[in-house]
């Protein structure tokens, strides 16, 4: 018999991925082209060919040097990863954000997931809080559960889908050990601006003193890169000291299956000596040992490389204004590739499963911690975008809206 814990996990697997495998079954069922998924923040833009001549240089270069080459290229390394790549990222870094890494302030993970893996199981015991601004990636509840914590939510102003900032000051308590902040946002896409990241700052400040204890905002940046409408890349370390950054290639460079990231640890965050040796250990206790070693050293060489946030604006552009016209309430995404979008109908279910009779894949906001709500990824081909929106229009009509209002 499957453990408690795996007991408890199956009642509450991810909404995003049985979508995603009922996709693959529909599709199959009616054609790929008559089925119009946007149910998984799977990158549309191929990885950049600088990647790939990476990849094969390397194997070029290692199978010139024979058996050593190959050794070299696929063998062992520090929990941490390579030092010239870690060295490498806080060089883009610090030229990009001002800030100041060396290459001991950074792990390279198997992917952001694994990054907020290693980063929980360092700094949590059991009763610890993490909290999380609503709506969330509704995996942070089972990461901060894989180490006995719970997560405390803090409402969205419904608006905007800002975080409410006096929830956030009301919900801090004693057992609080993390915050964590994802901008641009999955699922809402909206972005945090300064002037909100630098009012989080000083709430964390307030209540460590208050407290007495450390808080350690944790930045899941997966999307940093995709920003539209003239906002800019941001890092959020400038705005609390106690800020861990998790970060990962795979929307950036679109690499999701090659599961490559990395964590940044600054100098000047508590303990920082102790988090950044905590975290190593971890990485090899939880089983990751290390990132990936060949595509480590690929990364490193792709730097400069940025995916084509263009062609993701265009899908934004089109879905945003083709939904809105006919009725539906959605959220203006800032950045990243989810459309936000208010359910028509009380139940939410109701309204997805209403969905689905028109071959439309979407997510229920429930599976983010925000019910009445439901997340479209629009990270697909454009044709998948204009070839929805006449069932988008049946959708509609089949819930009494009216178009233009």
């Amino acid at each position: 018999m499957v453990s408690k814990r795996i007991q408890k996990a199956l009642l509450g697997n991810s909404a995003i991925r049985a979508m995603f495998v009922e996709g693959k079954e529909m599709a199959a069922k009616y054609g790929a082209e008559n089925v119009y998924d946007f149910s998984l923040g799977n990158p549309a833009t191929p990885a950049p060919e600088a990647f790939h001549a990476a990849v094969r240089d390397l194997l070029d270069t290692a199978d010139a040097n024979g058996a050593a080459g190959s050794l070299a290229l696929h063998g062992y390394m520090e929990n941490a990863g390579y030092k010239e790549v870690r060295q490498a990222i806080a060089d883009n870094l610090n030229r990009r954000f001002g800030t100041k890494f060396d290459a001991h302030n950074l792990i390279m993970t198997v992917g952001a997931a694994g990054g907020i893996n290693i980063i929980f199981k360092t700094i949590l015991d059991p009763g610890d809080e993490v909290i999380a601004f609503a709506p969330f990636f509704g995996e942070y509840r089972q990461y901060a559960a894989n180490f006995d914590a719970g997560l405390v939510t803090v409402q969205p102003d419904l608006h905007t889908f800002q975080p409410d900032l006096a929830d956030l000051e009301a919900k801090i308590t004693a057992k609080t050990k993390a915050l964590i902040v994802n901008t641009p946002n999955n699922p809402t896409g909206v972005i945090y601006k300064p002037e909100t990241m630098q009012s989080i700052g000083a709430i964390l400040e307030k209540k460590q003193k208050e407290y007495g204890t450390d808080i350690y905002l944790i930045s899941d940046e997966p999307y940093r890169e995709l920003v539209y409408d003239g906002n800019h890349e941001d890092f959020l370390t400038k705005y609390y000291k106690n800020t861990i950054v998790g970060y990962s290639f795979s929307k950036s460079l679109s690499l999701p299956g090659e599961r490559i990231g990395y964590v940044v640890v600054p100098d000047e965050a508590a303990d920082a000596g102790e988090l950044i040796r905590g975290i190593e250990i971890s990485n090899r206790t939880l089983g990751f040992v290390n990132a990936p070693s060949l595509v480590q050293q690929a990364v490193a060489r792709c730097l400069e490389e940025k995916t084509d946030v263009s062609f993701y604006d265009e899908n934004r552009k089109m879905l945003y204004e083709g939904l809105t016209k006919l009725g539906f309430t959605c959220i203006k995404p800032e950045g990243a590739f989810y459309l936000w979008v208010k359910s028509p109908m009380e139940d939410e279910e109701a309204f997805v499963n209403e969905g689905k009779k028109f071959h439309l894949l979407m997510v229920k906001g429930g599976a983010f911690g925000c019910p009445g709500y439901v997340r479209l990824a629009y990270c697909v081909s454009h044709e998948t975008i204009e070839r929805s929106l006449p069932a988008f229009a049946k959708l509609a009509e089949s819930c009494g809206l009216t178009a233009g209002k």
